[in-house]
């Protein structure tokens, strides 16, 4: 146990509120969502998946996040922020303290990071069905939770390393509150494993939802112990109310095993 990790972090905070915070809009986003209208096969994205940074408007984003936390009485403020090591989430989560004007550590820990893809790793749908076409009929045969492309990981090995995190929160009662900044997929499954899903559930809810830019997602659990309820999902209207677009950068729809 050390002070680069959620372990530490949460043996000083506890958990009876779990707040989930999704990145701003990143510079990967914005070059996905580019090679998509453009059909093109490959992702021209600026830096590996770990060190790819903020976009301008995500960087407004983190701020008017911040400006939002900020209205939170100090009794009821996260006592720990813990955030993904990739740069996105890491930039959001300390623009978002530092505006909040909160005096507490932003913390790393690599089981919140995002899904790795593995050999589909910047392309676009169009370029798997292009380069891969095998993977991509597999990907369609198995859904989105068990497909694990070669080198990444499924839907369901994520959740496998998010249940060692959850489990920290849920086996410690100290009475306070954590704050979690990372990515659409890790919020997923959080879901999936707080709320025991079923596969067609969570696919369900990939479908139909997607995670949006520097939204909020909260659960609660007032004794301490116990499961956790949801209290409010992907609200984004703290950007709204700031004149800050709001953004939506999902991933493929097609989630479904064929």
């Amino acid at each position: 146990m050390n002070d680069d990790g959620l372990t530490d972090a949460v043996q000083e905070a506890g958990a009876v509120e779990l707040l989930l915070i999704r990145h701003g809009e990143s510079e990967g986003n914005v070059a996905a969502t580019e090679a998509r209208l453009a059909g093109a096969e490959v992702i021209e994205v600026p830096a590996r998946d770990a060190d790819v940074n903020l976009s301008d408007l995500g960087e407004e984003q983190a701020k008017a996040l911040g400006t939002a936390l900020a209205r939170i009485p100090e009794a009821d403020r996260p006592d720990a922020v813990v955030s993904s090591p990739y740069a996105r989430a890491r930039q959001t989560a300390e623009i978002a303290v530092r505006t909040a004007g909160w005096p507490v550590k932003v913390l790393s820990d690599e089981r919140l990071r995002d899904r790795e893809l593995g050999i589909l790793d910047r392309l676009t749908r169009l370029g798997v069905e292009s380069r891969y076409p095998d993977e991509a009929e597999r990907r369609l045969w198995l859904g989105k939770l068990y497909y694990r492309p070669p080198g990444g990981e499924s839907w369901a090995d994520v959740a496998l390393r998010l249940r060692s995190v959850l489990d920290e929160l849920n086996t410690l009662n100290s009475g306070k509150r954590v704050m979690l900044v990372c990515h659409d997929a890790v919020i997923m499954l959080v879901r999936y494993v707080l709320e025991g899903m079923s596969e067609e559930e969570v696919l369900d809810l990939a479908a139909t939802t997607s995670i949006l830019n520097a939204s909020i997602t909260r659960y609660l659990r007032p004794s301490g112990a116990g499961p956790w309820t949801l209290d409010s999902f992907n609200v984004a209207d703290h950007l709204t109310e700031q004149g800050v677009s709001v953004t939506e950068h999902a991933g493929d729809a097609s989630v479904h095993p064929r």
